[in-house]
Formats: C-alpha cells, structure tokens, sequence
C-alpha cells in the first residue's frame, strides 16, 4: 500500500478498490526514456476491471521498449471525500505515482454520464482541469473508445482523442511521446496531431479519421490479463472474435462505426484461450464482439477447445445471443450459459417497429427463440427493449406485454417456470448513425410511456423496470451536444455531480440548476436536426458515409428491411471504396 492511502481504508466502502497488488499487474520499469501513461477508467474499480479494452492496452503498451502504463480507477464519493481531507492525491495502482506526474493519462470515453469522474480523477490527480490551463510540465490528457468520435462536450478538458482501434493508434502515439518526452506541450500536441487516427482540437484542421487493424490475427494479441483482487461485473478470460458488425441495426452506434467486419481465426482464438487460462486460473471463458454467434470460426472453435473446458471443468459463455432459435441452442450446450437466466433483446414490441430498426426480427423469431429456451432448460428470461424508438406507437407498446405474454405461455407448455423480466430503456439518438438527425422522445414522455407498460403488466411471472428517464435524457444531451456542454459539466462538476451513471449518486436538480444559470437549453442538444446542418462531430470520418446514412434513415421511414452485406452485396456504407480490390489471401481473415 502506497501514497498514504492505508489509514482511510477502513473508513470505506469496499477498500479492496484502491489496494492494487493483483496478480498480473507489475510497476513501471526504471528506464527514465519510456514514456509513461496512465490509463484512467472514470468509473470504479470493478467497473474499469471488467473493461476488455484496457486489458489489452495495458499488456501490448508493457512490450513496447518505449513506454510503460499503469492504472488508475475513479474512487467513490466516500474515498474521494477521504483523500481530499487527508490531502492525499489520486495515484496510480501499480506504483503509486501521482497522476500528475505521467507523461499522458489516457482515459476511455465509454459512457457520456462518466464525463464528471473525468473531472474528479484529473482535479483529485493534480492536473488542471482545462487543456488550455496546463503547462509544459504537466501530463497530456488523452481520450479514446466510442466518446472520441463525438467528442465537442469534453475538449475543453482534452489534448488529443484517439479515433479507432488502440491497438493500431496507441504503438504510435507512444512512440512521438517518448521522442518529445520534456520537450514543450505545444510541440507534443502538433506531433500528435500529425498521426493517422488522432484528433488534437485546434491542431487537426478539418478533422481526422478512425483508424483500424485490418488483421486482427497479424495484431496484437493479449496473451495476459490482471486478475483482480475483489468481484468485478465480468469475473473471466476474456477474448474478442471479431471486430465489427454488419447487421445494420440503425439505432447502434457501435455496429455503424466499428465497421467493416475484421475477423480472427478459430485456431488464433484456442491459442489465445490456453495461454490466458494458464496465465490466469480463471474457469470461464468469454467470446466477445458485437454479434459473437455471427463469427465464421465459432463451430471450429468450439471443437478445438472441448477437451480443454472439460479437461479444466471450464464454462464458456457467449455475451452476444440473436434472437433466433439456433443461437439459443447453440447456447444451451455450453456450460457457462446454463446459469440464472437467459438474455434475449427483441428491442421493439412490433415487427412494424423492429422493421423501421433494422433489427431484421420476425414475430416467428421471437416464437422460435422463447421456445428454444425453455425447451432447453432455461425457467427465467430477461427481455430487452427501447422505448421513444422513432415512429414508435402505442401498439407498439402493447406488443412489448404481448411478448412478456407469449413467453409465459410458452413456458408452461414445456412445463417451466417461466420467470419474464422486462427492462426498458429510453432510446437515445446517437452521433454516426441514421438517427442522428431524429429528436429524443422528452423525459415526461419516456416516463408516461414506461408507466403505461407498466400499468399493462398482469400476474406475477412478469416483471417490469425502466430506465431513469432523467439519465436518457442527459445522456442524450452529451451524446449530440457541441462545446457548450464543456462549461455545463465543468460548473455541474463543483456542484457535486458525481457518477451520474448511478442511479444512487444521480441528481438531475444539479444539472437543471446549472443549465439554468448558463443560459443552456438541454432541448437544444435533443432536438430534431436539418438533414443539411452542420453537426458537432463532422470533423469526425468513421468511414461510414454520411449519404449511406442518409439512405438507410430513408429505409427505415418507409419500412425497408437492409440485409447484412455478409451474405450477400455490399451495401455501399462507405468502407466499401477503403478495401475496394482486396482480395484476402488463403486462409486470410476477411475485412469487410
């Protein structure tokens, strides 16, 4: 235990956050040359564990010759309170370096209503708050995941967003920061700016574009993982199949901007999974992408690794189900899989609805895939919606009970329980995708309509919760809003807005009070837009065209169904005119 932290652990909620030591983890060598990053996850420790995406940076950053990273998390308002009275700042878990002291601190942008954590780790670090007020001497702030691609509400607070695929910017970016390591800030930014994949406001000109491995077989390939020391959200090795999806689901912002589909072979994924399992001890294995039962390579795999899972009395577990019945059985013989519940996402009551999404969802599909589970063993569900869906009607409301409805009766016809959990969602129109342009259903109106469905629930196998309709709508007011918001969530921040992301620590008053005093109309951000406006985040190419957007947000007002260019013609979404005349080798991994 370093950095004076001891004495306040016994004062706190779950200490085990703030002690490091984990196996895996190892300090920053001596070399004074490498330059050193923190990466900074503006959430708690269990949270930021359970991050896939800095696992993999902190292994592939630790082999480079030039550089070194170490961690650091957000500590909860009760730590924070006690580090502020003890005046002991927020250091790094490995060494217990001031976060000030680093030569950059990176953080990820995975969640708009993380934007205050920011501020509490950098104030709590000793890093001036504003990009503008930091010196020569002081740690370049950098951000990066889904946020960076819309990043106008925090660049007051940034020096540079990396766009993209860490394993293909981070290399880099490290490398300039090691050759300019004590020169001036100002050199250092215009350096960065000059790399394929970063955005350095007021350094980048037009804009800059995201940045991707192709291969991911020939990429970087984690082969370690830290084991945390307490519980964390995703307690297990986890693996990436694939990146990318082309299903076309026209309210994701992931599957638009992490386009194309880069696959990695089944024989690359084993691999991978022997060397983490020896490396870890963990018994349960997780295959992560956007749509894992999409991956080519899953069957192979699952031959590859049987006698490793029961060799080691292993679980395997697939995060990402299709509502069909075949990933349900294909679920239902994995071990891992067979606990609690099964998760299923319809995401709208209707195939009218589910039409107008892309979600490409037929009422059979549905049938088929309750009927899989229950067949299968399975006695609980937990279904998932939007509410506030363009077009979105009280029929298909209705339909959203009427699923709960059916899958009790289905249930009982294979003589199970047949336990239904609802979760509604309020739908947040997001940056990059065809409903860019559309207006957020208002928070009064999420409210009635997460009531009325409520109200619609009979007996007791069904259950039925909505989302906080004040997070949707901060949420979407940071996930379209411009530079303005800087100032918003500056003077929230000293108002005591603290995880907003938590509905225990949410206070919608301070918000309120403070787009009050600054004279900022929330509606603003949330309002339907001109198709030909200026948006905040053009200056950002995620390789998606803005005319294919604008072609499937036609599609979906008129009901047209896009199928996946996996099986069959390319769609044109912009990526297209990047890989134009590739033809992947033998054996090579597709991107497309």
């Amino acid at each position: 235990m370093r950095g004076g932290l001891w004495p306040l652990l016994a004062a706190v909620k779950r200490p085990g956050r703030y002690i490091g030591g984990e196996w895996g983890a190892c300090a920053a060598g001596a070399d004074a040359r490498r330059a050193r990053i923190c990466l900074a996850y503006p959430d708690v420790y269990e949270v930021g564990m359970s991050y896939l995406g800095y696992q993999i940076l902190y292994s592939m950053i630790k082999t480079l010759d030039h550089a070194d990273a170490e961690r650091a998390y957000c500590p909860w308002p009760d730590m924070e309170a006690a580090m502020r009275g003890a005046g002991v700042p927020l250091r790094s878990l490995e060494s217990g370096r001031a976060l000030a002291d680093f030569d950059a601190v990176g953080f990820t942008l995975q969640y708009e209503l993380c934007s205050t954590n920011i501020l509490t780790m950098l104030d709590l670090g000793g890093i001036p708050l504003l990009s503008s007020e930091r010196g020569d001497g002081d740690p370049l702030v950098i951000g990066g995941g889904g946020g960076a691609l819309a990043p106008a509400p925090l660049e007051m607070f940034f020096d540079a967003f990396c766009l993209g695929d860490g394993e293909a910017v981070v290399p880099e970016l490290m490398e300039v920061m090691s050759e300019l390591k004590g020169r001036a800030r100002d050199e250092k930014l215009h350096a960065l700016s000059r790399i394929d994949g970063v955005y350095v406001p007021g350094e980048s000109g037009s804009g800059a574009s995201r940045r991707i491995v192709e291969n991911l077989d020939d990429g970087f390939i984690h082969r370690t993982m830290i084991v945390p020391n307490m519980k964390t959200i995703h307690d297990r090795i986890a693996v990436q199949a694939f990146k990318g999806c082309t299903r076309g689901c026209r309210f994701c912002q992931a599957g638009m901007t992490d386009r194309p589909v880069r696959e990695r072979s089944a024989a690359s994924v084993a691999g991978q999974i022997e060397d983490l399992r020896r490396h870890t001890g963990w018994d349960e294995i997780g295959i992560l992408s956007l749509a894992t039962c999409d991956w080519s390579g899953l069957g192979a795999l699952l031959h590859m690794i049987s006698p490793l899972l029961e060799e080691h009395n292993m679980k395997l577990s697939l995060p990402s189900l299709r509502m069909d019945s075949f990933s349900v059985e294909l679920a239902s013989k994995l071990e891992g899989m067979r606990h609690g519940g099964i998760t299923l996402a319809p995401e709208a009551g209707s195939e009218r609805l589910r039409a107008v999404i892309n979600k490409g969802v037929s009422d059979g599909d549905i049938e088929s895939a309750l009927d899989a589970a229950f067949k299968f063993g399975w006695n609980r569900v937990k279904l998932y919606f939007m509410m506030g869906l363009p077009t979105e009607t009280e029929t298909d409301l209705d339909g959203i009970i009427d699923i709960a409805d059916r899958a009790v009766r289905r249930a009982r016809v294979h003589g199970r329980r047949g336990d239904v959990s609802v979760s509604l969602a309020g739908f947040v129109p997001k940056a990059h995708t065809p409903f860019q342009w559309e207006a957020q259903t208002s928070r009064e109106a999420l409210r009635e309509r997460g009531r009325y469905v409520k109200g619609r629930v009979r007996g007791k196998k069904i259950s039925l919760s909505y989302h906080e309709p004040d997070q949707t709508m901060l949420e979407g007011i940071y996930a379209r809003g411009g530079r303005e918001l800087g100032h918003a969530t500056l003077e929230a921040w000293r108002g005591g807005a603290r995880f907003d992301g938590w509905t225990e620590t949410f206070d919608m008053r301070i918000w309120e009070g403070v787009f009050r005093r600054l004279g900022i109309d929330p509606s603003h951000a949330t309002r339907a837009r001109a198709l030909d406006e200026p948006l905040p985040w053009d200056m950002i190419d995620v390789g998606v065209s803005k005319s294919f957007l604008l072609s499937e947000r036609a599609r979906a007002f008129s009901g047209e169904f896009t199928p996946d260019c996996r099986d069959g013609a390319c769609n044109a979404c912009g990526w297209h005119e990047k890989f134009a005349g590739r033809r992947a080798a033998p054996g090579e991994p597709s991107a497309r």
